[in-house]
């Protein structure tokens, strides 16, 4: 009898195929739901990665050690001189690219009004490592060094009504507290992922940021790039030390992961939505196990004859067991081959989120193309299948305690 369970529990199910499927369908949604969501989840945490270490922080950054204290003031005089740190951070080993930023707060003068941006001063040269200005232009060239020319993001220059070509006054508190202005000239209008970029930043070249600021020979911070197989925290804190006893400059040198809290945020809540696909899987499994209810109460004299000719309880419950299995490899099956392929069509189509995100700081593209992730495939899969094949272990060894007479009883 015992040989024979699996193709009995087989044919049992489609002998009710609209319950079956029912429970298979709530099986497959939650798969699915989870599977789109994970992916999406995984997208948001690679897409922040690659921001960050590009648009913000690269993978190590430097920064004048008491500058954090004081950033909500801008303490641009708390600054680093670039040829003294930029050559020795670059030869501790891992360290693949350097750059040196500066970033301001500024007021571009237009029609007698100031309207506030961000101001970045770059080495376009040293950049091409962390930012690929040439394909974010939608308009116009990169700025020249030595000139007072400037790339604007396209939504500030859109709200602004700015062209290439037109010139656009500056004006921001230098590293010695007082004001400066200077007139620059739009050469490149660039989209940027990021909303927040394309909405209040401007990129001018490093040499007339530190003329604009009175920082001469200045910056305000360098970013490092860490070659494969090399750890960030090892790397920064390895800078650091040299930087200490080299320069004897005491400087906050730290790894990306350790400046972005957003980011550890994410990581937590993907942990807690892979919780949350358990209880989804859970709730989805409560259709097998009231399936499983229904169909004991229903073949309760067939339980009794099999009782009858010999089946024991163990195998009443393998039998039971066996079949909510079955149904929930269907259910997460095709609950999976859906999530992928909604996956590889929003991989190619993208979701927009430029709307939602209007507003919102956040260092997420304001367009996300999830990846599948045949590793988040395998264990939507599996975790569907064992979670709903458990859950009719409460139902089936209810069918393993029925007493023969009873069952033979039943009407």
């Amino acid at each position: 009898m015992t040989t024979k369970l699996p193709a009995l529990a087989f044919r049992n199910i489609f002998r009710n195929l609209r319950r079956s499927s029912l429970s298979a369908i709530a099986i497959a949604v939650s798969a699915m739901a989870i599977m789109a969501l994970l992916a999406l989840l995984e997208c948001m945490e690679a897409d922040m990665q690659t921001n960050l270490t590009s648009y913000y922080t690269g993978e190590v950054r430097i920064r004048h050690e008491s500058f954090e204290k004081y950033e909500r003031y801008n303490p641009l005089h708390l600054s680093l001189e670039v040829d003294a740190v930029l050559p020795l951070a670059s030869s501790v080993e891992g360290v693949e690219a350097a750059t040196s930023r500066i970033n301001f707060p500024a007021n571009l003068y237009l029609n007698g009004k100031n309207n506030g941006a961000l101001g970045v001063g770059v080495d376009f040269a040293t950049e091409v490592a962390f930012i690929d200005f040439p394909s974010l232009l939608t308009e116009g060239r990169i700025p020249q060094e030595g000139k007072n020319e400037l790339l604007i993001g396209a939504i500030l220059a859109h709200e602004l009504r700015l062209n290439i070509n037109d010139k656009v006054t500056v004006l921001t508190s230098t590293a010695l507290r007082g004001s400066n202005a200077m007139t620059f000239e739009i050469v490149g209008i660039a989209s940027f992922p990021v909303g927040g970029l394309s909405s209040k930043t401007l990129y001018i070249p490093l040499d007339r940021a530190q003329y604009l600021l009175r920082m001469p020979g200045q910056t305000q911070e360098i970013l490092l790039q860490v070659a494969e197989g090399f750890k960030e925290q090892e790397v920064a804190q390895e800078v650091k030390s040299l930087l200490a006893t080299s320069l004897g400059l005491e400087t906050e040198t730290k790894a990306w992961k350790d400046l972005n809290m957003m980011y550890s945020l994410l990581s937590m809540a993907k942990l807690i939505y892979y919780v949350m696909a358990g209880v989804f899987f859970i709730l989805g499994s409560t259709v097998i196990i009231n399936t499983t209810m229904m169909v004991i109460y229903e073949r309760m004299r067939e339980i009794g004859t099999l009782g009858a000719l010999g089946m024991q309880g163990k195998e009443l419950t393998r039998l039971f067991l066996l079949e909510g299995s079955f149904i929930s490899m269907a259910g997460s099956t095709m609950g999976t081959l859906i999530g992928l392929i909604i996956i590889a069509v929003l991989g190619k189509v993208g979701l927009n989120f430029t709307e939602a995100m209007s507003g919102v700081d956040m260092e997420i593209s304001s367009i996300l193309y999830p990846q599948v992730n045949w590793w988040i495939a395998l264990f939507v899969w599996f975790y569907a299948i064992l979670i709903a094949t458990l859950s009719t272990l409460i139902p089936s060894r209810r069918a393993s305690k029925i007493q023969i007479v009873e069952a033979l009883r039943y009407v």
